[in-house]
């Protein structure tokens, strides 16, 4: 079994930054794409960034120019960099991963429990 867990979400006024980290841990041989989504209030869940196993990257149109995706393989570890935050970013951010478990030939996807972000003043 794979387990994500989120950290870095909080409040910050605008204009501010946050940096979101994800994790995933447990029997992993690979992982294939990472991403990060978000879901505000009554909204659905839309993506923010993904970026594959190659480090290509993909970015909504409302976060390019703010928000950096990366990340660090040999930690199993995506991370979402947030400049010149808006009011309007403020959402429950969820990261997904799929994962290919060891012993298996193929990828599962996997989601992170959420962590909230707050860009108020």
């Amino acid at each position: 079994q794979v387990q994500l867990v989120e950290s870095g979400g909080g409040l910050v006024q605008p204009g501010g930054s946050l940096r979101l980290s994800c994790a995933a841990s447990g029997s992993i041989f690979s992982i294939i794409p990472m991403g990060w989504y978000r879901q505000a209030p009554g909204k659905q869940r839309d993506l923010v960034a993904g970026i594959t196993s190659g480090g290509s990257i993909n970015y909504a149109d409302s976060v390019k120019g703010r928000f950096t995706i990366s990340r660090d393989n040999a930690k199993n570890t995506v991370y979402l960099q947030m400049n010149s935050l808006k009011p309007e970013d403020t959402a429950v951010y969820y990261c997904k991963m799929t994962v290919v478990e060891e012993g298996r030939f193929y990828g599962r996807e996997y989601w992170g429990k959420g962590t909230l972000v707050t860009v108020s003043s």
